[in-house]
């Protein structure tokens, strides 16, 4: 991560900053030939991971790649990569709009069998949760219903009071007098 993003970020940052238009196109180039080495990367690291001295090769090739001196990322910029994709550009953007055209659609298609998926599961959980609640209450007898406190009308309830309220007016009707 430090030599192969964190050094090229910080003089991309400063080729920016500087507007020096060669150290620009020189990490611009880098950056280009980094992400086909990080897709590349992907792909070799489940495939030939066991290979010996594999991770210090990639961290060479890294290296070799941003080092001033070899200009490895320029090497295979201009030698490989400009000539591919100069040669592939009407293809490649054909099937970039292609793609944005299909994904909005695979979106919205998403959406909505994401949605259609949520309410069914909304429904499900309604009708199983009132069915445990009927049967809950199928398993009381009419005695155990008829036992529960609170359900009579209001009119009905016997009036408590609790004992710290008593104790409450008790002294405030003392304070009161005094």
């Amino acid at each position: 991560l430090v030599f192969g993003m964190l050094y090229p970020a910080y003089y991309s940052y400063k080729a920016v900053k500087t507007k020096n238009v060669k150290e620009y196109v020189r990490w611009m180039m880098y950056w280009i030939v980094f992400a086909l080495y990080t897709v590349t990367e992907t792909i070799t690291d489940l495939t030939v991971s066991w290979f010996p001295l594999y991770y210090e090769l990639k961290i060479a090739f890294v290296i070799w790649l941003l080092s001033p001196y070899t200009r490895g990322a320029s090497l295979i910029y201009r030698k490989l990569l400009h000539p591919l994709l100069s040669s592939k550009e009407r293809e490649i953007d054909e099937y970039i709009v292609q793609a944005k055209e299909r994904g909005y659609e695979t979106m919205v298609n998403f959406g909505r069998q994401g949605l259609n998926l949520a309410a069914t599961a909304a429904v499900t959980a309604a009708v199983k949760s009132q069915g445990a609640i009927t049967e809950k209450l199928r398993s009381f007898s009419m005695h155990d219903l008829t036992t529960i406190q609170g359900d009579e009308p209001v009119g009905q309830r016997p009036y408590q009071t609790l004992p710290e309220a008593k104790k409450k007016t008790r002294t405030s009707a003392s304070e009161s007098s005094g």
